[in-house]
């Protein structure tokens, strides 16, 4: 791994671990993230392999992403507090962001450095996925449907805690709360 696929790879992580203390839901709770894997999908994403079995494995990794963010996005608290919208992270959302972006980090360093490369190999011929590339793409689309998954279930949670809020206002209510952390 080098130095920048360390460094993106603890941004994503750092995404949630700095969402552990509760913070303003802003465009910046979305953009920060969207940004990492954006910039992660334009360094490793060249194409999109589907040759063999190639766009299975991306697609079961793909869901197995967006799985793991809509679980972390359920499990992250949404607040209503003097008008304003704020989240925190529990720890399964942490738990679950750290299980998907951990599982990447950790092939990443199996295959590089861990002896796994020709354990891939093997697993690539004996299930016909056609190339490297295949795997990047995977896993590199895995993190970009886990971020969206996150951030698309964030966002319409906060939209059911600005209705509720609505209502509120009008009653002079203190705050609401969407969801609970674990």
């Amino acid at each position: 791994m080098t130095t920048i696929d360390w460094i993106t790879d603890l941004a994503l992580l750092l995404v949630v671990f700095r969402q552990l203390r509760e913070s303003r839901l802003d465009r910046t709770s979305y953009l920060i993230p969207l940004g990492i894997v954006a910039f992660v999908a334009y360094r490793y994403l060249d194409t999109v392999p589907t040759d063999g079995n190639d766009l299975v494995l991306i697609a079961a990794l793909v869901t197995f992403g967006a799985a793991l963010g809509i679980g972390a996005g359920a499990c992250t608290r949404i607040r209503s507090r003097g008008g304003q919208l704020y989240i925190k992270a529990g720890v399964a959302s942490a738990c679950l962001w750290v299980l998907g972006m951990g599982t990447r980090m950790a092939f990443q360093l199996w295959v590089g450095h861990g002896g796994g490369a020709d354990d891939v190999a093997r697993f690539s011929a004996a299930h016909r996925i056609t190339s490297e590339q295949a795997w990047v793409a995977a896993f590199v689309l895995m993190a970009l449907a886990e971020v969206v998954a996150r951030l698309a279930t964030i966002y319409v949670r906060s939209r059911t805690a600005t209705r509720e809020r609505q209502p509120e206002a009008a009653g002079g209510r203190g705050t609401a709360t969407v969801g609970r952390t674990s």
